[in-house]
């Protein structure tokens, strides 16, 4: 019988994500392909030290070595490398352990039209156009940061942290603060308290969160996820209102009222921060790793075609 990947919790995730390939894009974007093919074949044998989505790949695989016999999660290596380049990332998948056996190589082509092939549920990567493409084929897509400077500690429990608005959350209200003002933002929020938000490109990604902790062992480490938003009271309800209409419950949630984000991302020390705004993220990204959610319907935020070495 085949596979179905649409049973698990996939995460597609590119080499430079999962590893730190900043040197080798390097190479690639001043020297071009033939030199960067040459010098991944040259280091085959040299181990990648981990990238920025590293810990929670590592953090998410861990809960099928608890249960082997109830698989869960799903990590594949999504890879604009080629067979012959992508050698060193496998073994450097081999020398980590990681539980990852899957892989689109697409050659230096685009890899949005691979997503759904794979159902894949979250799809991390760092290539500006790659993601955006993803989040317009209803992927949860985001753009990494690099590796935190900070150094990581390891942890048992799975933590993810999200921003609300355009992550969690559709764009509504934050279209309401940026064209009429905070005034006009709340007022729209307490008017529409019992109103739920219309869902945004994570919202799929919190629910299917929710749904292997429902069904994971209680004895094994738990998935554990915070709401981190700018909005305060009185804008706090429709927020809390809607979480309860999707049935998910968050587990820690922040309402900041414009306070930095950073500190409380690393009191909580998540394995991953998705927000929207490039402010946010780059407070965050020196100390906990980050992905940032383009708003694609913002015609600002279009990228540019990444490196063969994705």
């Amino acid at each position: 019988m085949a596979v179905d990947l649409s049973q698990y919790l996939v995460v597609g995730i590119s080499s430079r994500a999962l590893f730190d390939l900043s040197e080798e894009d390097h190479l690639f974007q001043t020297q071009g392909l033939e030199a960067y093919r040459q010098y991944q074949l040259d280091h085959e044998a040299d181990i990648l030290a981990p990238g920025t989505g590293f810990p929670l790949a590592k953090a998410l695989l861990r809960l099928n070595s608890l249960e082997p016999e109830r698989r869960r999660v799903e990590v594949v290596i999504m890879s604009r490398n080629s067979s012959e380049t992508s050698l060193r990332i496998f073994n450097s998948i081999n020398h980590y352990g990681l539980d990852i056996t899957r892989a689109a190589l697409t050659g230096g082509n685009p890899l949005a039209a691979y997503l759904h092939a794979f159902d894949v549920d979250l799809f991390l990567s760092q290539d500006p156009a790659d993601v955006e493409r993803g989040l317009a084929s209803s992927v949860a897509s985001a753009l990494l940061y690099s590796v935190p400077t900070e150094p990581y500690e390891e942890i048992e429990e799975i933590r993810i942290a999200f921003d609300g608005d355009s992550v969690l959350f559709s764009d509504e209200a934050d279209r309401v603060y940026r064209e009429h003002g905070l005034e006009a933002f709340q007022a729209h929020e307490i008017e529409h308290a019992r109103r739920p938000l219309p869902e945004g490109p994570f919202a799929k990604l919190l629910k299917s969160l929710a749904d292997v902790r429902k069904s994971a062992d209680p004895n094994s480490p738990s998935i554990r996820t915070a709401l981190v938003t700018a909005r305060n009271s009185p804008a706090h309800e429709r927020v809390i209102r809607t979480l309860m209409e999707w049935g998910v419950s968050i587990d820690e949630t922040f309402f900041l009222g414009g306070m930095a984000k950073r500190n409380v991302l690393r009191a909580f020390r998540p394995h991953m921060y998705f927000d929207d705004q490039p402010r946010h993220c780059d407070e965050a990204a020196g100390g906990v790793p980050t992905g940032r959610v383009p708003n694609i319907d913002d015609p600002e935020a279009e990228g540019i075609d990444g490196g063969y070495g994705e």
